[in-house]
């Protein structure tokens, strides 16, 4: 009979007093924690709560340079990298074809007015004998239609002539803008495809105005009502050695696409002084801000837990003891949180819950 009381005082004494006949556990106590590392204070100070996205820098300005007509590229006047000026020449396209139908457009003029002035010289004839009666109505009316007949061929050759030198003049492709030439995915001797409304053409080159850029990212929608338009927001490209500068809210989508199986909106972006060491194509990190407060009662957030209900709890030292508050939290950021109430400045509270405290200790 002595044996199952000896194993009972053995099981007491090795659960280090927390164990007890007719007891409760008693409440956890800041012993219990990993001591002073394991407290922090409650104290006021301000809070700026921000989200980093990463985005793709693009010209704010850029346009596709395309032939208005077609044919083989004769001579490219830049290359990519060039800085080019309204009017400058970019490309000729070889001209041999056209100029031939010029040659040939030009003896139909020739043609044109020898058939006109014949039927002129006729029609006059005609006119003055018509009005002596000494020919028909009908042959009058004949000869005055070969005039007509002759006018009209004139008038079509000259149109003719006017098309083709309109051609001939689009051979030589200028500069639409000032700006800086991107790419150029083409090469002398390439035959290119005019830009039609059945066509979209041959592409000549890029050109785009980098004194301003664009930074087009995908925002989550959680985040998409955090953001206004002509919030300042701050970046960074590694490739600057993670130099700041600013851009400013410029686009927010009005409806949500879904990128890399996220659903979001897609924001822009300016940078009106870009870096002139920003290039298009770099990736860059923004630093949006999302809210800010001044001397707010705040607490670390490793310090706030979830509770049952999904309320947010602390737990504050109490003398030996730990007592569990209910708060209310507001703006938060990666190091600290807000608390509206539960807590008072200069509080002792706990970064690790007691439960687990005590089953690390």
């Amino acid at each position: 009979m002595k044996k199952p009381v000896l194993i009972l005082i053995l099981a007491a004494l090795a659960g280090g007093g927390w164990f007890s006949f007719g007891s409760k556990l008693a409440p956890p106590t800041v012993k219990e924690t990993a001591g002073d590392k394991a407290l922090a204070r409650v104290e006021k100070r301000d809070i700026e709560s921000s989200i980093d996205v990463s985005g793709d820098v693009t010209p704010a300005f850029q346009l596709d340079v395309k032939p208005e007509v077609g044919g083989k590229l004769k001579a490219m006047h830049v290359v990519a990298g060039q800085t080019v000026k309204e009017g400058d020449l970019l490309v000729e396209i070889d001209d041999r074809d056209l100029l031939t139908e010029k040659d040939s457009a030009l003896t139909e003029i020739e043609g044109a007015k020898l058939t006109m002035d014949k039927a002129k010289k006729n029609f006059e004839r005609s006119r003055e004998l018509y009005d002596q009666k000494l020919i028909s109505r009908e042959v009058f009316d004949n000869l005055s239609s070969e005039f007509e007949i002759g006018q009209n061929g004139l008038v079509k050759a000259e149109r003719k002539l006017q098309l083709v030198e309109d051609r001939l003049r689009k051979t030589k492709v200028f500069s639409p803008t000032d700006g800086t030439v991107l790419t150029v995915p083409v090469i002398e001797g390439q035959v290119v495809i005019a830009a039609a409304s059945v066509n979209s053409g041959s592409t000549l080159m890029t050109i785009a105005n980098l004194s301003t850029l664009l930074i087009e990212m995908h925002i989550n929608q959680v985040d998409k009502a955090k953001l206004s338009l002509e919030k300042v927001v701050q970046i960074r490209a590694e490739a600057l050695k993670d130099e700041a500068m600013d851009a400013r809210i410029s686009f927010i989508a009005p409806i949500a696409t879904t990128k890399s199986n996220v659903k979001g909106f897609q924001v822009q972006a300016l940078i009106e002084k870009p870096d002139p060491r920003l290039s298009p194509g770099m990736t860059v990190t923004l630093n949006i801000p999302i809210a800010h407060v001044e001397d707010a009662i705040s607490v670390p957030v490793t310090a706030v837990f979830k509770s049952e209900g999904n309320k947010k709890v602390v737990y504050v030292k109490n003398g030996d003891a730990t007592e569990k508050r209910e708060v209310k939290v507001g703006v938060t950021n990666i190091d600290h949180a807000q608390i509206l109430n539960g807590v008072k400045e200069g509080e002792q509270i706990l970064l690790i819950e007691p439960g687990k405290a005590a089953k690390r200790s």
